[in-house]
């Protein structure tokens, strides 16, 4: 477990006070620990929320089938690439 150091306040209300205490008291959690795990939970869903994209899976499927298919090269392109697969890269002086 790492060392515990950093410190982070916060104001407020009696009402939230209370309401943070009851919550924390049937967690069996101090209103300490309760406030930071819930803060960290809140903190791993947000970052998950914006670290991902969530696309429909038919949009998902068919992106998926587009890049399984074989892209349409042009004849000069294909010659192109073969005569650079012929070719020596490395050049000895």
């Amino acid at each position: 477990m790492s060392v515990k150091s950093d410190r982070v306040e916060a104001r407020l209300s009696p009402e939230q006070r209370d309401r943070i205490g009851r919550a924390a008291a049937f967690t069996g959690e101090s209103t300490s620990t309760f406030i930071v795990s819930a803060a960290v939970q809140r903190a791993e869903d947000i970052i998950a929320e914006h670290s991902s994209t969530v696309v429909p899976s038919d949009y998902f499927d068919e992106l998926l089938a587009a890049l399984d298919e074989a892209p349409e090269v042009s004849p000069r392109l294909a010659a192109a690439a073969k005569q650079a697969r012929r070719r020596s890269r490395i050049r000895t002086t």
